[in-house]
């Protein structure tokens, strides 16, 4: 019996996916457990394992597709079963699956010393045509082509009347580009050539922003002298929900805006006294065990509102924001107000390492309370951040410099940072808002208190 593959959810929030790759060709054997298609979120790049073994007899979204969760994207079962009605009912079409070609012998003095079997049993053939004539694999090549994630029919074939063998396969796979998911999406749509693109990310690897720099290149190279090119970029997964939950928390909350400036002397001492002690502790992680610490005494700050009330959490789950490829992500530290500064330091620095490599799972961004948006290290002094629904605040962390302040009549310098908290105002007042933020600054103002 025929079933059914649906675009899986990733994640609470998750709503829709993006259809990177189909790992299998239509009419091809799937084996249960083994790669299927690629797919990316708005957090992650994931590879899908097959649920069932069988044959693919159906695609029904294509590569490139952004596919609502639960829709079905592809059909698996046996190779003659009849599927036209079930295509009827999912709106689809009748579909022929081309039968497997005959078998055929091989006998090779060099495909014999690659795979020992190969001289005396005949050759496992592909179940579709995808050229003129059936292709030829043998056993190790199919087998090192499906650990590389390669299709193997794409490999042009060095054995007898075409044979792909392991080598092909090794040489295929050293000839591609090394790139990011991304980077290759936007090649894809914008007919980009990735082996004549130079990559600058870690290993040599062709980043986003080295396609769109060689697209940005051809483009200006075809402008008419004196006047200005454009090019269009496709607008990822990642962005299209960045864009709708901030649109959202915009159009659903009253939000207001607190700022106060801090003094960091005390917060540097504190930093200072680690590094001696040869502890690595940021700036972000004291901000983070403050916040977490002054969340237990000021509830309404870590709460959400829902149709028939608040719900104030008993728990603290830190959401702290990080700068990706391409878009922003939100990983959280649970249970952030039972840590140390050192736990939450560790946390929070493999949270960002999983974040900018893609390899964050669902668990390690949902169920936040209250974030944290540090912009510092990019040179920012304030801004006003967006609260992340369904939480009723955020903080703005700016970055920390030497200002000239007024200290017991005093000019005097020190390292100041300012904060700036955004809440909703529909559930916290601007009193109780302002407390919370002068109790965060009371504690960067006396690390001592957080002992």
């Amino acid at each position: 019996m025929a079933s059914i593959i649906i675009m899986p959810k990733q994640g609470l929030q998750m709503t829709e996916g993006y259809l990177t790759k189909w790992l299998a060709a239509e009419g091809g054997t799937v084996v249960k457990g083994t790669p299927l298609f690629e797919m990316e979120t708005d957090k992650l790049n994931i590879t899908m394992d097959a649920a069932e073994g069988g044959t693919l007899l159906k695609i029904l979204h294509s590569a490139g597709d952004v596919v609502p969760i639960t829709e079905p994207i592809a059909i698996i079962g046996a190779l003659d079963e009849d599927i036209s009605e079930l295509l009827v009912k999912l709106g689809g079409t009748e579909v022929k699956i081309v039968p497997a070609p005959e078998q055929t012998a091989v006998s090779s003095n060099e495909t014999a010393s690659e795979d020992a079997s190969i001289s005396s049993v005949s050759v496992p053939t592909v179940i579709v045509n995808v050229s003129e004539g059936p292709i030829f694999a043998s056993p190790r090549a199919k087998t090192t082509a499906d650990e590389k994630h390669v299709d193997y029919r794409r490999v042009p074939g060095s054995g007898p009347e075409g044979l792909i063998i392991e080598r092909d396969v090794v040489s295929f796979v050293q000839s591609i580009p090394k790139a990011t998911p991304l980077a290759r999406t936007i090649a894809a749509q914008e007919g980009a050539d990735l082996y004549k693109i130079t990559g600058t990310g870690s290993s040599s690897k062709i980043t986003a922003e080295d396609v769109r720099g060689s697209l940005a290149a051809i483009i200006a190279q075809r402008t008419v002298p004196g006047t200005r090119g454009e090019t269009k970029i496709p607008i990822s997964a990642m962005r299209k929900v960045v864009a709708s939950r901030m649109k959202q928390s915009l159009s659903e909350m009253a939000q207001a805006n607190h700022r106060m400036d801090i003094d960091m002397t005390e917060a540097v001492k504190l930093r200072e006294q680690f590094k001696e002690a040869q502890i690595k502790i940021s700036y972000n992680d004291i901000i983070l065990r403050c916040v977490a610490k002054a969340l237990t005494e000021y509830p309404m700050m870590n709460a959400s509102m829902v149709d028939d009330g608040i719900i104030l959490k008993k728990y603290v789950n830190l959401g702290m924001a990080v700068a990706v490829d391409g878009g922003l992500l939100v990983p959280v530290v649970h249970d952030a107000d039972l840590m140390t500064l050192q736990e939450i330091s560790a946390v929070a620095a493999d949270l960002a390492v999983k974040a900018k490599e893609k390899r964050l799972q669902s668990s390690d961004f949902n169920g936040g309370t209250f974030t944290v948006s540090n912009l510092g290290m990019f040179d920012i002094a304030s801004f006003t951040p967006i609260v992340n629904p369904p939480e009723v605040g955020i903080l703005g962390v700016g970055k920390m410099e030497k200002r000239a302040v007024v200290v017991n009549d005093q000019i005097v310098i020190r390292p100041m940072m300012t904060l700036s908290l955004t809440y909703d105002h529909r559930v916290v007042d601007g009193a109780p808002a302002a407390e919370f933020l002068r109790r965060v600054k009371k504690l960067l103002q006396t690390p001592a208190l957080l002992l």
